[in-house]
């Protein structure tokens, strides 16, 4: 089973660039979509239902910002939109579908680099997101996928060096992570790849995606209950319909 998260900075500019063609080439049966920046009135769904799809949205209340989607070949027993916090479900922040055995979530965490008031609001966000998952009895068989909006470790990002002051490399937020994971998930791509320069976001500056001078961002992070049904962790970085590209999880 193929599950693959994709920040697409906009769905409608991704549908441009050739989203369709590709995504039908992957054979996902799990798609989830961040910063789709769009309500499904304003998307042609019909090449998603030819393709089998059953959609999902949990759009943001302001247009052309934020918002997230889930898209599935499987039937969900239930779906979830938002974490009941208005305060970031009016931002379209998460989206769950339940089904028989797991549970699969999309999710786009603030970013925090335009102001110190964003920054704040991430770092409650983080605290609050947290309390969420852990509030969850199907935590142990969940599979979280999203844009995180942090690098976890030096060998995650092109210069953790000149980086160190960087929303998105802060301490605080690696910190955070590191103690999300401990608390019952695997990075799914390191459980697979140790190795540096692997990365999911690149500035549209300077050539930054040409030169690979990334920063990994992008996660799908699994329960401790779905080791076992781990089989294959990627970064496919030949997608190239946003300034992100997609992660892909496969499960026994």
């Amino acid at each position: 089973m193929k599950i693959i998260s994709y920040n697409v900075n906009g769905i409608r500019g991704a549908l441009a660039k050739g989203f369709i063609p590709w995504l039908k080439a992957t054979k996902a049966d799990i798609v989830c979509l961040q910063e789709i920046k769009a309500t499904p009135d304003q998307v042609d769904v019909e090449p998603f239902r030819k393709m089998g799809y059953e959609m999902f949205w949990m759009p943001a209340e302001k247009k052309g910002y934020s918002g997230v989607a889930l898209f599935t070949k499987l039937k969900p027993s239930k779906i979830v939109l938002g974490c009941s916090l208005d305060i970031y479900d009016k931002e379209g922040r998460v989206i769950r579908a339940d089904f028989d055995g797991f549970s699969v979530m999309s999710v786009y965490m603030p970013s925090g680099s335009r102001g110190d008031d964003r920054q704040t609001f991430k770092i409650q966000w983080l605290a609050d997101f947290k309390d969420h998952i852990d509030s969850l009895s199907l935590k142990s068989r969940l599979v979280i996928c999203g844009d995180f909006n942090i690098c976890h470790h030096p060998m995650d990002i092109h210069n953790p060096t000149a980086n160190k002051y960087s929303p998105g490399f802060l301490p605080a937020e690696r910190e955070w992570l590191g103690r999300f994971l401990e608390n019952g998930f695997i990075d799914t791509f390191r459980y697979f790849n140790k190795n540096p320069h692997h990365y999911t976001w690149w500035s549209y500056r300077a050539g930054a995606r040409r030169k690979n001078l990334g920063w990994r961002i992008d996660y799908a992070l699994a329960g401790i209950q779905l080791e076992r049904r781990l089989k294959r962790a990627s970064i496919l970085h030949q997608a190239v319909h946003s300034d992100h590209c997609p992660v892909l999880l496969e499960l026994q």
